[in-house]
């Protein structure tokens, strides 16, 4: 099993639990009229590498509240006040926004600024597709790109997020911006060493190439399948969707390549498979270039400018495991998973210049088995079982695998 999948259970043990100043809190809390209840007492959940999210309860409810990590923060990131803001709001007009109770910028309180939101408990899908889905991969691919239409076609104005972000240079400000970001962590991570040979391949095609100009939609900034909690009893239908920490303004395609450099395939290189995020090769599930095709037809959005932001999100990701091994190294972080991810950063390195080579991106399958029908589209999550059903008579199609080279020769992640 990968180094970097998730920990058995809900919630960490006490002994990798992140303590806090429960005291200080149930006097802040008191002081703003809630209760805290100190009994039974708060567990951190064990999903995630990024904020710390705690079930608590508050005023005889169960409650998550969310903070930073501990250590520096890299720029734009773990952005607390940002997410109480865009959650205030934007569950006036998203069902999936869970409700902003209360937020709290003193650092006195708990070290850093930190909110209290809706619990709404459910299925998280990480790395394993548990029992109650199997055979549920394409029905769960149309809810994916379902939710992510159905966000898009919020208007900020009407959620009071019309003046979120700075949609206007957002992609020249995103490729500055990971750049630096890896630069930082990178103090950390080759302090001994020189940076990869990939990295730098990717910062200067990043740098040299024209930024597409695309249209404007609020953007959740890191879309994936663990960010939705999905129904026991229904477990394709979504009942929310977190980490709303980046959330801006900016091109959509952004959130689609997002969602595609956690979509392994099962021609991908074996660290890509291992990497734990998402069990797109359990089962049959839409490939890349299904996924893409889908998009288009669900939003009406050109997509013709997806490999530049395909290139830009495989180097963030790989930049993101950077920065949460840096942590790990500067003793910042005491989850046990990290140790074992070191390596990891070279690897989707490579694999981003395979992507931007053209050498892995899309598929070779077309997408039009999914709408020659109304039974086989799996165009809304409450029909969505049916195109499972229809899929599943279909052999899948990848991309061709690729030999990458290995940062560590031999080694499985």
């Amino acid at each position: 099993m990968s180094a970097i999948r998730e920990r058995d259970g809900e919630f960490f043990g006490s002994e990798h639990q992140q303590p806090q100043y429960w005291d200080r809190l149930a006097s802040w809390l008191d002081g703003r009229g809630h209760v805290f209840a100190p009994d039974p007492p708060p567990r951190q959940f064990a999903g995630g590498f990024g904020n710390l999210n705690f079930l608590i309860r508050m005023d005889g409810a169960a409650c998550v509240l969310r903070r930073p990590p501990l250590g520096p923060l890299p720029p734009g990131a773990n952005d607390m006040a940002r997410e109480y803001r865009v959650l205030s709001g934007l569950c006036r007009a998203f069902r999936l926004a869970p409700k902003a109770h209360v937020f709290c910028s003193d650092p006195a309180v708990l070290g850093a600024p930190f909110f209290i939101m809706e619990y709404r408990p459910g299925l998280v899908v990480r790395d394993v597709l548990p029992p109650v889905l199997a055979g549920k991969g394409i029905a769960l691919s149309g809810m994916l790109i379902d939710v992510m239409a159905d966000f898009q076609r919020v208007d900020p104005a009407a959620v009071g997020l019309d003046g979120l972000g700075r949609p206007g240079d957002f992609l020249v400000r995103a490729v500055a911006g990971w750049i630096k970001r890896f630069h930082v962590a990178a103090r950390d991570f080759y302090a001994d060493r020189p940076i990869p040979a990939a990295a730098a391949e990717l910062i200067g095609w990043l740098e040299a190439q024209p930024v597409p100009e695309g249209r404007t939609t609020l953007l959740h900034n890191d879309y994936k399948l663990n960010n939705i909690i999905l129904d026991p009893a229904v477990p394709t239908e979504p009942l929310a969707l977190l980490d709303w920490d980046m959330c801006t303004r900016g091109d959509p395609l952004f959130d689609l390549a997002t969602l595609l450099s956690y979509w392994a395939e099962p021609a991908d290189p074996p660290e890509i498979r291992d990497l734990g995020q998402m069990p797109s090769t359990q089962g049959l599930w839409m490939s890349r270039r299904e996924i893409v095709d889908f998009y288009a037809r669900a939003t009406g959005i050109d997509v013709s400018a997806i490999h530049f932001h395909r290139v830009l999100t495989a180097f963030k990701l790989a930049v993101v495991f950077l920065q949460i091994y840096a942590r790990y190294r500067r003793g910042t972080t005491a989850d046990p998973r990290i140790a074992g991810i070191g390596p990891t950063a070279d690897v989707l390195f490579e694999f981003a210049v395979e992507v931007k080579e053209g050498r892995i991106f899309l598929g070779s399958l077309s997408t039009r088995r999914y709408f020659d029908s109304a039974d086989s589209r799996p165009s809304k999550t409450a029909s969505s079982s049916r195109s499972s059903a229809s899929g599943s008579r279909h052999s899948r199609v990848t991309g061709t695998g690729v030999t990458m080279r290995r940062a560590s020769a031999g080694r499985r992640i």
